[in-house]
C-alpha cells in the first residue's frame, strides 16, 4: 500500500517545498542564496516545465499506452491557447460578455473565468482530437505519424494566417492576441510576477492530468489501449474495439494539451502562432522516451529535467563551464547539438529512458541479453 502511494505523496511533498520556499523561506534568505536560487531555478522557468509536464503526459497516454506514434500534438497546445486568447481577452471588441471574469465589467471582450475556460479549452480539443483521429486512426505506424504531423503543420498554419478567413479575424495573424486576462480564482486577479500562485494554479492542473493518466490506467480503457500497443490484432481478435478505443487515447490525449495550452497563454500572458512549431512536438515526445514511455511518473521527471534544461540549465551550465575553464563557447546557441547527442547517448546506453515501464524494461532487457 505504501510503494502505491510512494510516488503521488512524493509529488505533493516536493510541490509543496518549493512553494514554501518560493513564497516564505527565499525572501528571508541571504541574497547570495536568493541570487543563486533565481539564477538557477527561477520560479518562471519552473512554471513553464509543468506546462511542458502536462502536455507531455498528455502525449504519453497516445505513444505510451496507445502505442500510436503522434508527430503533431502541438496542433493542442496551440487549440487551447487559442481557446485562451478567445475567451480570455479583448480580441473580440464587438462582444461584451463577462463571467466571473478578472477584468472590469466596462471591458469589452469576451472575459470568461479561468476555470471556465480550462474547461472550455479542454473540450474544444477534446472535439479536436475526435475530428483529427477519426480520418487517420485507421492508418499505422509510419503512415500514422505522417499524417499526424500534417495535422500538427495545418492548425499552426490556419492560425498564422487567420486573420481574414472570409472576412472573419480568427486568430489576428502573426499579431496574435495579446494581452491575456490574469487568472481569478476566489480572490483578487493575479498580477504578471505573482509566479508563486501560478506554481501553485499549475501544481494543481499537472497533478489532475496525473491523476487521470494513473487512473486511466488501471482501468478498463487503460488496458484496451495497452492490449492494441502490445498487438492490435490480437486485441481485435478479443473483442476491443479498435477505433473507438483509439479515438478515446486521442480525445484524453488532447484533453491534457489543452489544459496547458491555456495555461501557458496564461503564463506568457498571450498566443502568438510562432511559438507553435514543429519542433515543440519533438520535445515532447523526446520528454516522453527518454522519461520512460509508459511509465507516467517516468514522462513527469523526463518533462520537468528537459524543460528545465531547455530553459534555464544550458544556459547556466555553460556559463559555468566556460568560467572554469576560461572558454568562450556559447551553449545555447548549439541547444540540438548538445539535445541530440544527449539522444543518441540514451538509445545506446539507456533506451528505456530515466524510469521505465516495467514491461518495457523487461522487453529491452530480454532483447539486449537475446
Amino acid at each position: 500500500m505504501l510503494a502505491r502511494w510512494r510516488w503521488p505523496l512524493g509529488f505533493l511533498l516536493a510541490a509543496v517545498a518549493v512553494y514554501v520556499c518560493y513564497e516564505y523561506l527565499l525572501p528571508m534568505a541571504d541574497p547570495a542564496v536568493q541570487g543563486w536560487v533565481n539564477r538557477w531555478f527561477p520560479l518562471i522557468s519552473l512554471n513553464e516545465a509543468l506546462v511542458w509536464a502536462m502536455c507531455a503526459l498528455g502525449l504519453n497516454i497516445v505513444v505510451g499506452y496507445a502505442g500510436l506514434l503522434d508527430l503533431g500534438f502541438v496542433a493542442f497546445w496551440a487549440i487551447g491557447g487559442y481557446a485562451a486568447g478567445w475567451l480570455m481577452s479583448t480580441f473580440f471588441l464587438q462582444q461584451n460578455v463577462h463571467f466571473f471574469g478578472s477584468v472590469a465589467a466596462g471591458v469589452r471582450g469576451i472575459h470568461l473565468n479561468f476555470t471556465v475556460v480550462l474547461v472550455a479549452g479542454a473540450a474544444l480539443c477534446a472535439l479536436f482530437g475526435v475530428i483529427i483521429g477519426a480520418p487517420t486512426l485507421r492508418l499505422r505506424s509510419d503512415y500514422l505519424a505522417l499524417v499526424t504531423l500534417g495535422f500538427g503543420e495545418i492548425i499552426p498554419q490556419v492560425f498564422t494566417n487567420g486573420e481574414d478567413i472570409g472576412g472573419f479575424n480568427l486568430s489576428n495573424g502573426n499579431k496574435g492576441i495579446v494581452p491575456i486576462d490574469p487568472i481569478k480564482i476566489g480572490g483578487a486577479p493575479l498580477g504578471p510576477f505573482d509566479l508563486t500562485q501560478k506554481f501553485a494554479i499549475f501544481c494543481v492542473l499537472t497533478g489532475l492530468v496525473l491523476f487521470i493518466s494513473l487512473r486511466l490506467r488501471t482501468g478498463r480503457l487503460g488496458r484496451a489501449w495497452l492490449a492494441i500497443r502490445e498487438d492490435e490484432l490480437a486485441a481485435s481478435a478479443m473483442g476491443v474495439p479498435l477505433m473507438r478505443t483509439k479515438l478515446a487515447a486521442y480525445a484524453v490525449s488532447a484533453v491534457a494539451g489543452g489544459l496547458g495550452g491555456v495555461a501557458f497563454a496564461t503564463h506568457v500572458n498571450g498566443v502568438l502562432p510562432d511559438r507553435f512549431n514543429f519542433s515543440i512536438s519533438i520535445t515532447l515526445l523526446a520528454m516522453v522516451v527518454l522519461g520512460g514511455m509508459g511509465n507516467v511518473w517516468g514522462v513527469l521527471v523526463g518533462a520537468l529535467v528537459l524543460a528545465w534544461f531547455n530553459s534555464t540549465g544550458l544556459a547556466r551550465g555553460g556559463e559555468a563551464f566556460n568560467d572554469t575553464f576560461g572558454t568562450d563557447i556559447n551553449f545555447p546557441a548549439n541547444t540540438y547539438l548538445i539535445f541530440g547527442v544527449a539522444l543518441v547517448l540514451m538509445m545506446l546506453f539507456k533506451r528505456e529512458g530515466f524510469l521505465p515501464e516495467s514491461r518495457t524494461r523487461l522487453v529491452l532487457k530480454e532483447t539486449r541479453d537475446g
